[in-house]
């Protein structure tokens, strides 16, 4: 079978190659599933760079996150058939024409669910919902979060409006204000105008924020704990600006801060089927009522997945960049 396949860790858009790999056989409680379509995630790239929370042995294929279709099953596999369209996440190997995935993650997939929809629906709107559970903020408080226009940012500003949960989102450049409304969010603020702050702080009232989410890290750190009220909860979901945390410790010490640290795969480890089913459910019914909207920049075929995962990295993008096999 084809593949997007790396034989060393680097940069994405110089280690990945095609790849022809003999098609997996699913072992007990295992299905092979058909791809059709499968997103590039930045946790996929910081994968390959050898620099996430899981390092694969190599060679290995990338990926892991896709929809398609169920073509083989494993003993056991009970609920399932051959034919069956589904969606899966917390996945390896997905960038080829077959995978194998557990059976207890499929996600079946509605027929009114566009295949471009279906292949990002689980990994990181279901990060977004689980983050928001963690954060236990009530209907009518507020969060802030920087990267506003990233795949996470986007997704929890929908379902956290969907839930009546207020959100300031914030964005580098001035063209990301615009590209978010064109998705229905509002309360968005451009950290590239100089009184960025004070529009910030007028916006939230003067009770600020109960919790802040920071995808950049370094001084944008620091940032986020100055718009948090007394008491509020500063999380760290990831690092693009690739420098530790700057934070300021009288904003800490006077506001009687936490801060705290949230991976997706750890959480989901610890919730129970009942909530991580009643989650999936609330992301079916979203999508299907047009509340979560999931754009895509472009589809690339496998063939071209280095330079997808170059596209995947530029800043003006305005969807998620998915593979073909």
């Amino acid at each position: 079978m084809r593949c997007a396949i790396h034989t060393a860790f680097g940069e994405p858009a110089e280690v990945l190659e095609l790849g022809d790999r003999p098609i997996p056989q699913p072992g007990p409680g295992e299905v092979r599933v058909k791809t059709t379509l499968a997103p590039i995630h930045n946790h996929d790239l910081w994968t390959i760079r050898g620099r996430y929370g899981y390092r694969p042995d190599l060679p290995a294929i990338g990926g892991s996150e896709a929809v398609g279709i169920v073509d083989a099953l494993g003993d056991d596999v009970e609920g399932v058939s051959n034919g069956q369209r589904v969606a899966v996440a917390s996945v390896h190997g997905t960038w080829a024409e077959y995978f194998l995935a557990p059976a207890r993650l499929l996600v079946p997939m509605p027929e009114a669910i566009p295949d471009e929809t279906a292949a990002q629906l689980i990994a990181m709107p279901l990060s977004a919902l689980m983050l928001l559970e963690f954060l236990e903020v009530d209907q009518g408080q507020w969060i802030v979060q920087n990267a506003a226009n990233g795949a996470v940012g986007k997704t929890l500003a929908m379902l956290a409006a969907a839930r009546g949960i207020n959100v300031l989102n914030l964005v580098r450049r001035d063209a990301g204000v615009d590209e978010l409304a064109a998705l229905g969010i509002d309360h968005v603020v451009s950290t590239a105008q100089p009184e960025w702050q004070e529009i910030a702080r007028a916006i939230l009232g003067s009770g600020l924020a109960r919790a802040g989410i920071d995808s950049i890290g370094g001084a944008a750190s620091a940032a986020l704990l100055g718009l948090l009220g007394e008491g509020g909860t500063l999380v760290s979901f990831g690092a693009m600006a690739g420098e530790p945390m700057q934070i300021d410790s009288g904003s800490l010490i006077f506001k009687q801060a936490t801060v705290k640290g949230f991976w997706g795969s750890k959480v989901s480890l610890a919730m129970s089927a009942d909530d991580k089913r009643r989650l999936v459910g609330e992301l079916l019914q979203r999508t299907l009522a047009g509340e979560l909207l999931l754009p895509v920049e472009a589809v690339y075929d496998l063939a071209d997945a280095a330079q997808a995962a170059a596209a995947s990295l530029q800043p003006a993008r305005k969807g998620k960049v998915l593979l073909r096999p």
